[in-house]
């Protein structure tokens, strides 16, 4: 059984309320998977912009292959997301609204061992909306250790 990879974007979920999720391909080079495969990747700062029509992650950050040779590849470049234009299309016409922007949650590899992100559309939390969300999450514990 191979070893799953699944690296999550904790901060998220605590800083943004999420909507609309939605799984993309990304366009990566050699040695940026093999590091992936490692699990020497960061997406909690990554957001995702607009770039003449196609979508791109920017900030997210992929280490340095181990093994890599002189063709090593710059950790923090933007690097494109594979969506069909009516899904880009929806999303440019939702992130132009107020507010919204497009966050990645999880970075995966498949079944047939390509790398894929999760993203979704996301609308910043107030404080005392995080200040709620840390109440309920005190409130689950308590009931979870009162069950065992």
């Amino acid at each position: 059984m191979k070893p799953t990879i699944e690296i999550k974007n904790k901060r998220a979920r605590f800083e943004y309320f999420l909507s609309d999720d939605l799984t993309a391909g990304i366009v990566l080079s050699g040695t940026e998977i093999k590091s992936i495969r490692m699990g020497k990747a960061n997406i909690s700062d990554a957001y995702c912009v607009f770039i003449d029509g196609e979508l791109y992650i920017k900030n997210m950050h992929i280490s340095d292959y181990v093994y890599g040779s002189y063709n090593r590849h710059e950790p923090r470049t933007e690097r494109k997301l594979l969506l069909n234009k009516r899904e880009l299309r929806k999303y440019e016409i939702k992130t132009k609204e107020r507010g919204y922007t497009i966050i990645p949650t999880r970075l995966f590899i498949n079944d047939k061992g390509l790398a894929k992100l999760d993203i979704a559309l996301a609308r910043g939390k107030k404080l005392y909306d995080k200040r709620e969300t840390i109440k309920q999450k005190d409130v689950q514990r308590d009931l979870d250790r009162q069950n065992y």
